[in-house]
């Protein structure tokens, strides 16, 4: 007699203009076909194009209020609030978005109950994980966004356009910072036909930003490039000259597109407000990371800023604005990464963690009654919530 089949939840989600849902019907498919059961809650993947009846043929029960108590496996965008995780049955996993520093009442919840929950922010950046990097997928969505919403907002043509009027000239687009977010918003600028420089503090990033038919800006100061791919932080007389020797380029600029973050952190702020105020009237800023601190200095998450006719516009939930491609992108990092934990024996699957592996061991969070992630545990004890 075979054992119950695993089964997979997808709640809808609940933080307000979250638009993706954790797994689409294609994926599904895969999920049932690996030998487990699927259960999505009714109406979660409507905003991405994703109905109750596109889950149901793709063989997943939907169910006007899902049972998370029996769930073994719960796939989510943004973290569980901790009441639902003090629902969860004791060894079920989760995966979703699961800040190790902000956090903090989510990760107290599912360490209490005996959760193993996994954040996606922390799967490593090594080559066999590339397929589980949803911090990557959705800056691919965010940087692809971010041109066309400076597109959008700019009074200008991005193309050099020859017209029987005379020639329009191209718009000269500045992306800081070089990783997926802001190579993605290069090459969409470029398609778009603007002239685009690009400036990152990690000199490795020149060739990137160079293959992608942009110039480098190189300001010929220290290399920070930090672990992982990522920029380090830097000191304040270091981001002084950099704001300093950034400023010419950026007052020659139509638009402006900031990407730049540290993992964990605020936001690094690479443009302050006087030099928003020496950008032209009509020129534009899209800053990415406006929900974390902003890199420009006045930016405000959802919100279109004015200053002296320059438009700032600051981004919240930008992948969610493209909740299509968003999705199917997610999805597909959870279900390797999950794939990761699944083992099948004479036609039963179980979950089966192996904390040697690296992907695991770096991803998960809680286990076993425990805070495995040395931030995420410093940040409870320091906040008094253990």
């Amino acid at each position: 007699m075979s054992s119950p089949k695993l089964k997979v939840v997808i709640p809808a989600e609940k933080r307000a203009g979250e638009a993706r849902v954790a797994t689409v019907p294609d994926v599904v498919g895969k999920l049932i076909r690996a030998g487990l059961s699927v259960e999505v809650e009714s109406g979660a993947g409507d905003r991405s194009q994703a109905t109750d009846e596109d889950f149901r043929k793709a063989g997943a029960t939907v169910s006007a209020r899902v049972d998370l108590a029996t769930a073994d496996v719960v796939l989510s965008v943004n973290a569980l609030e901790p009441a639902v995780l003090a629902k969860l049955k004791k060894g079920a996993l989760t995966i979703s978005f699961l800040s190790p520093t902000a956090s903090l009442d989510s990760i107290t919840a599912a360490k209490n109950a005996g959760v193993t929950a996994f954040s996606l922010e922390l799967v490593p950046r090594i080559s066999r994980a590339q397929s589980m990097d949803a911090l990557t997928s959705q800056a691919l969505c965010a940087g692809y966004r971010a041109a066309l919403v400076a597109a959008e907002l700019s009074p200008r043509f991005f193309p050099l356009l020859m017209t029987a009027a005379g020639t329009v000239t191209p718009a000269n687009v500045i992306v800081l910072g070089a990783g997926v977010a802001g190579l993605q918003a290069i090459a969409t600028a470029r398609r778009l036909g603007a002239v685009v420089s690009a400036y990152d503090v990690r000199p490795s990033s020149a060739d990137e930003v160079r293959s992608m038919g942009a110039t480098f800006i190189d300001l010929q100061l220290e290399v920070l490039e930090g672990a992982g791919g990522y920029a380090r932080e830097m000191t304040e007389d270091r981001a002084a000259k950099q704001r300093e020797l950034l400023t010419p380029f950026i007052a020659a600029a139509d638009v402006l597109i900031t990407t730049a973050a540290v993992p964990g952190r605020p936001a690094p702020r690479l443009v302050t407000a006087e030099m928003v105020k020496a950008m032209k009237a009509g020129s534009v800023i899209v800053d990415l990371a406006a929900e974390t601190g902003g890199n420009v200095e006045g930016a405000k998450p959802g919100e279109i800023v004015e200053v002296n006719g320059v438009r700032l516009w600051g981004g919240k939930d930008v992948p969610s604005q493209l909740p299509f491609h968003a999705s199917q992108l997610f999805s597909r990092n959870c279900l390797n990464l999950l794939m990761l934990m699944i083992k099948t024996e004479e036609g039963n699957t179980s979950i089966a963690l192996d904390f040697e592996d690296e992907i695991i061991a770096g991803s998960a969070i809680t286990h076993a009654g425990e805070i495995r992630h040395e931030g995420a545990r410093n940040a409870i004890t320091g906040a008094g919530k253990n």
